[in-house]
């Protein structure tokens, strides 16, 4: 039986977040520049989209850059930048052709201009599409978002909209970018590192984690399926004991 076919349907989670890490090293290894790791690590991306639609995941969230990406040398961001237009541009007929929606969140802002737009252009194309939303994290980092939620709030207080009485888990989610999206059920994260990376800090806090060795470009719908199959062996107690969980036992 294949891993796919071992998949309980009835099981799955709702939302996936996935760090995709690992592009540069993958290339180092092949001898080629860090951007040549980015490129195919493209093919990832389309693998996995592909994978989580055809299992009927409903939020596929990618890591895609980060605000310390901007830290890295000027020449890896500007390709890194040239190729996400490209991506955007080039994968929105898939996109709406597999009734999918793309969604993105962090400092879009801070983004290069035809970036924005390209993938403006793209969110607005694509917002009629319900069988899946692939959500890129860009130019994002959950410091920043937690940081400007507690901003809004605070402005909230001083208009007097807002009451420090009122101030709950719900009214935090509500002000953060991923605001209508569920927490995800299950990260993975590849290339071997056991960090969350500033990803999603508040949304993963009943998360379960999924650590690869398998750097991005090499993260295939098996290892996917994977991932999967591990997060559905896993009892997910969320404070509870195991009794309360399956009175059967």
């Amino acid at each position: 039986m294949s891993l796919k076919d071992q998949i309980n349907t009835e099981k799955l989670p709702q939302h996936v977040a996935i760090i995709m890490d690992g592009n540069g090293r993958w290339a180092e290894r092949h001898g080629e520049q860090r951007v040549f790791g980015h490129q195919n690590g493209v093919k990832s991306v389309r693998d996995t989209t592909e994978a989580a639609a055809e299992l009927g995941i409903k939020f596929l969230t990618l890591y895609a850059f980060s605000t310390e990406n901007w830290n890295r040398p000027v020449e890896e961001v500007n390709a890194l930048m040239e190729l996400l237009v490209h991506t955007i541009a080039q994968e929105k007929e898939t996109l709406n052709k597999n009734n999918i929606r793309l969604l993105a969140i962090g400092d879009l802002d801070s983004l290069p201009g035809n970036c924005q737009a390209e993938l403006a252009e793209a969110i607005k194309d694509t917002s009629k599409n319900t069988r899946m939303s692939l959500v890129l994290a860009l130019s994002y980092s959950s410091r920043w978002e937690i940081t400007n939620a507690m901003k809004k709030i605070a402005a909230g207080i001083k208009t007097g909209t807002i009451s420090p009485e009122n101030i709950d888990e719900k009214l935090i989610s509500s002000s953060l970018t991923t605001n209508g999206i569920p927490d995800p059920e299950l990260m993975i994260r590849t290339s071997g590192e056991t960090r969350i990376s500033n990803f999603l800090l508040w949304q993963l806090a009943y998360t379960e984690l999924y650590f690869t060795e398998k750097l991005w470009p090499e993260f295939t719908k098996e290892e996917f399926y994977k991932a999967i199959l591990d997060y559905q062996n896993r009892e997910r107690r969320f404070g509870m004991v195991s009794a309360q969980i399956s009175p059967t036992k």
